[in-house]
């Protein structure tokens, strides 16, 4: 018997039944795309501890600067307090200072080691998207003994920072889905990365770690939960080549 659609992605709710029941949804994605810092990790108290440093050799309010500076790149907040400053030499010193600096204050978000095993051990096509800079992005998988991926797209790799959508088209392309987007599941955290992920044609997971379920809704994020733990995978039973995502607890 011939199966239709199998070469799509599909997605299929369970909505709660009685009472203490938690909503949850399964879909198809033929590969994931991750952002870092919110998703994979939580490196709050040293990106804190980072741009304080910063507002003080330049007399700003560390406020101000961390109010527009998450998903986005050092270089373009850089572009804004200290265009002179705005070179990739002097960002990618700087940030590959952070986990030698702050490391101890640093975390693995929670199921995140897991959900890395598990697409390593399911040789799933999967990458990092990130805003900060590769020895920033290693600096902090080797710190918290996370899986490295194959592929990443870090800032220095892209004209334009999240929420322009080319981070995520390049790690498209880069696990040769980038002519299939639709198929392809972002995870974030910040608006501005929920964003450039539908901007690139992506389904996206929001992850209610740095910002309100409300301000990830309204950026565009299809599905909503709290942490990885709440993210499971496996085979696609029917195809091959695709994964089946699991989602629980789904936040409203």
């Amino acid at each position: 018997m011939a199966l239709s659609g199998l070469n799509s992605p599909v997605s299929r709710a369970r909505s709660p039944v009685g009472a203490g029941s938690k909503r949850t949804h399964i879909l198809n994605a033929t590969g994931i795309l991750s952002d870092m810092d919110g998703t994979l990790i939580d490196s709050t108290e040293a990106i804190v501890q980072h741009w304080k440093r910063v507002g003080e050799i330049y007399n700003i309010d560390p406020k101000t600067i961390l109010k527009n500076s998450h998903g986005r790149r050092s270089i373009d907040v850089y572009k804004q307090i200290d265009p002179a400053k705005a070179t990739w030499d002097y960002v990618i010193e700087l940030e590959r200072q952070v986990p030698e600096r702050w490391g101890d204050s640093a975390s693995a978000i929670p199921g995140a080691h897991e959900l890395l095993e598990s697409l390593e051990s399911l040789q799933a096509k999967w990458a990092i998207v990130t805003s900060g800079t590769r020895p920033l992005v290693e600096g902090w998988l080797k710190r918290l003994n996370l899986v490295a991926p194959e592929n990443m797209v870090t800032a220095e790799t892209v004209v334009n920072g999240k929420p322009d959508p080319e981070g995520y088209q390049l790690g498209a392309t880069k696990l040769g889905l980038g002519e299939d987007t639709k198929s392809v599941l972002v995870l974030e955290d910040a608006p501005a990365g929920v964003r450039a992920g539908k901007a690139a044609g992506c389904m996206v997971l929001g992850l209610a770690t740095s910002h309100s379920v409300q301000d990830i809704k309204d950026a565009g994020a299809d599905w909503v939960v709290r942490d990885l733990k709440s993210v499971k995978v496996q085979r696609d039973p029917f195809v091959s080549d695709r994964l089946e995502v699991q989602l629980g607890d789904l936040l409203d």
